[in-house]
C-alpha cells in the first residue's frame, strides 16, 4: 500500500475530462486513435493506472501483458458508449455487457493508512479495470450521462463531463481549445 501521490502540473492537465473512466478513452484506441496510443505494454498499464489511482510508485501496481486485451476491450466499449450518449445515441448492448462484465471482477480495495491517506490494498491491473468500468456504469447511469461532451475545438475530440452550473460548456479546457478558439474568433473579427 501506498499513500497517493501529488501529481505533477503537466500529469494534471492531462487528465481534464471530470471522470477516470473517460481518462482512459484518451489513451488510444483502434483506427485513428491507435495514433494517441499510450499504454503497449505492462509498464505502461502501471505508469498509466497509477497516475490514474495516484500511487506513489506504479510498482505498487501489478499488471503483465495477459492484461492488456482485457484493457483494449473495456476501454473500446467505454470509449463506443460514451461519443454515442454525447451524440444523444443509447449504448450499445454489446458495450453494455463488456463494461458489465469487466466491473463484475473483484474492484480496487482502498485502505486508510496510519498518516490519513487513501492507500489500495494490493492494487492490480484487473482491479483498477473493474473500478474504471464501475465508474463509467455510475456516469452513464446517472444525471451526468446528458453531459457527457466532445470538445467543440475542429482539432481536438476529447470527451469531458460538463459540471458547469448552465450546461453550456464547450471546450476540454479553456487553457487549452477555449482559449485557442477565442483566439482565432477575435483574429478574424
Amino acid at each position: 500500500m501506498q499513500a497517493r501521490a501529488k501529481l505533477s502540473p503537466e500529469l494534471r492537465r492531462r487528465f481534464q475530462s471530470g471522470r477516470s473512466a473517460l481518462d482512459f478513452v484518451h489513451t488510444g484506441g483502434e483506427g485513428e486513435l491507435a495514433a494517441w496510443e499510450i499504454v503497449h505494454n505492462a509498464d505502461d498499464i502501471r505508469r498509466w493506472l497509477s497516475v490514474v489511482l495516484e500511487l506513489a510508485e506504479p510498482a505498487d501496481l501489478t499488471a503483465t501483458a495477459a492484461d492488456l486485451p482485457a484493457l483494449r476491450k473495456l476501454r473500446a466499449a467505454i470509449t463506443h458508449a460514451a461519443y454515442g450518449l454525447a451524440a444523444g445515441d443509447p449504448v450499445r448492448p454489446a458495450d453494455i455487457a463488456v463494461i458489465n462484465a469487466a466491473a463484475a471482477e473483484p474492484p480496487l480495495i482502498p485502505a486508510l493508512s496510519p498518516d490519513g491517506a487513501l492507500t489500495f490494498v494490493a492494487p492490480t491491473a484487473r482491479a483498477a479495470l473493474s473500478t474504471l468500468a464501475r465508474d463509467a456504469i455510475d456516469l452513464f447511469s446517472g444525471p451526468l450521462a446528458n453531459r457527457i461532451r466532445v470538445c467543440a475545438a475542429d482539432n481536438c475530440g476529447l470527451l469531458f463531463v460538463d459540471a458547469s452550473r448552465p450546461g453550456r460548456r464547450r471546450w476540454c479546457s479553456m487553457e487549452r481549445c477555449g482559449n485557442l478558439a477565442k483566439v482565432r474568433k477575435y483574429r478574424d473579427s
